[in-house]
């Protein structure tokens, strides 16, 4: 076998002229930098004494106690949420069908549901089941009378179990 060895950099007019120009690119670099004046140990000394000069005359900051007064600790707690919005949903029941078995639905198809006739709906809040339920008519109108109410442990197994 026989060896080749390869220099580097390579040799020729082309390579020895990158490299001439990377050399001067170097040197004006360098030049640069050699004119730029260089902060000395006395700038340094000077602006710790100004940082310690400014530190001696702050003031500490007062700020306002935001801790609950007696009286009204749980009272304005809750009424600083009782305006916000939640979405209410009754939920009738649920199914998974195949997108081509939606394709062929029409005016009326009957989907069937995984709720039995009579069975408690559930009544979620944003997105929680909260309560369940039995639906009511009252002047031509759905609703839905609580049955039952979750409790908070059940919620908070529920949130844990991922459902």
């Amino acid at each position: 076998m026989s060896e080749s060895t390869a220099e580097f950099p390579p040799e020729g007019a082309a390579a020895n002229g990158e490299q001439d120009a990377m050399a001067a690119e170097w040197e004006a670099a360098l030049a640069q930098q050699s004119s730029t004046p260089q902060p000395d140990m006395d700038d340094f000394a000077s602006a710790a004494s100004e940082v310690t000069n400014a530190a001696s005359q702050m003031t500490p900051a007062a700020f306002a106690n935001f801790a609950p007064s007696p009286a009204s600790a749980a009272g304005n707690d809750i009424n600083m949420i009782l305006d916000i919005p939640v979405q209410l949903t009754v939920e009738l029941g649920r199914t998974r069908i195949p997108i081509k078995n939606i394709l062929q639905l029409a005016q009326g198809s009957v989907v069937e549901l995984d709720a039995m006739a009579g069975e408690p709906m559930d009544v979620l809040v944003n997105g929680f089941l909260i309560a369940q339920g039995e639906v009511v008519v009252v002047n031509d109108k759905f609703g839905i009378r609580l049955t039952d109410i979750v409790t908070p442990s059940e919620r908070m197994r529920r949130l844990s179990k991922g459902n």
